[in-house]
């Protein structure tokens, strides 16, 4: 596949530069995690997602660990302003018609601020000890764009309906099937990697945008991040990176280094804004 030069300009025009944090829902009671979820929005976060899994990731492998959709319900009762999602929702879990359900309803407890973050999956232990069928890598992608066909269509068809165009995310990156699923369905594009690695990534997704008919800046650029902003934020912002998103996990929920990308980002926009009235 052939990549056009692209500098993110176009991607990200008119779009905020946004901070997002995963509560990662491992090692902790849930008081704990609760408290998290309300310190991040106190901190000026504009996005709190949990992750789609059965069993910790990290750590101690049978550790503390919450379900995911349980959860958002409560977030979307407790949080008053940030928008709330998982990072992401695995497909093979959820009929797609029940899940478009969940969704619509955690979207009307939150007052219109779900993202559905969604993706085709890959923790095989939580497919063997739940029942669910692993398959391969290509039928589970398989899986993923029948899936957001059929919860697009339940979402028009539910009473009451969605209180908005509930916004998708996709996570992922494979430059086959994942990226064009994106550039087919998708609000927002979350992805990993260093710069390099995600200039590449939109590059093959603007190109997906183009056999699909559908302009590039339609779809927001997230990208998973570490360390500090002045290690990589501004070259990620150079290339149209609009949503950065920081993991912490429990049990302590540490969110100190979150607190400076949103002073971070409040420079940006703030300087963002005053290029813009000159």
């Amino acid at each position: 596949m052939s990549e056009p030069d692209h500098d993110g300009t176009a991607v990200a025009a008119g779009r905020p530069v946004r901070i997002g944090v995963q509560i990662q829902p491992q090692h902790a009671d849930y008081d704990v995690i609760r408290r998290a979820v309300g310190a991040a929005e106190a901190a000026g976060v504009d996005v709190v997602f949990n992750w789609d899994h059965f069993f910790p990731l990290y750590g101690e492998p049978d550790g503390k660990h919450f379900e995911c959709w349980t959860m958002l319900g409560a977030w979307a009762e407790q949080t008053e302003r940030v928008e709330i999602g998982a990072l992401v929702t695995c497909a093979s879990y959820r009929n797609p018609e029940l899940l478009a359900d969940m969704a619509r309803t955690v979207d009307h407890i939150s007052g219109g601020r779900l993202i559905l973050g969604i993706g085709a999956g890959w923790f095989e232990r939580d497919y063997d000890a739940y029942g669910y069928e692993f398959g391969t890598a290509g039928s589970r992608l398989g899986d993923l764009a029948d899936d957001l066909v059929r919860i697009e269509a339940r979402w028009s068809q539910l009473n009451p309906a969605p209180t908005r165009r509930i916004p998708v995310l996709v996570g992922g990156g494979g430059e086959k099937k994942t990226l064009r699923i994106t550039a087919r369905h998708a609000d927002i594009w979350h992805g990993f990697g260093d710069p390099d690695v995600i200039g590449h990534k939109h590059r093959v997704l603007d190109e997906w945008c183009g056999a699909e008919e559908r302009e590039p800046s339609a779809i927001e650029r997230s990208a998973g991040v570490e360390g500090e902003p002045e290690e990589t934020a501004e070259r990620l912002l150079a290339l149209g990176t609009r949503l950065f998103t920081l993991g912490v996990g429990g049990p302590d929920y540490d969110l100190a280094q979150v607190r400076r990308w949103v002073v971070w980002r409040d420079r940006v926009n703030e300087r963002t804004q005053e290029l813009a009235g000159t």
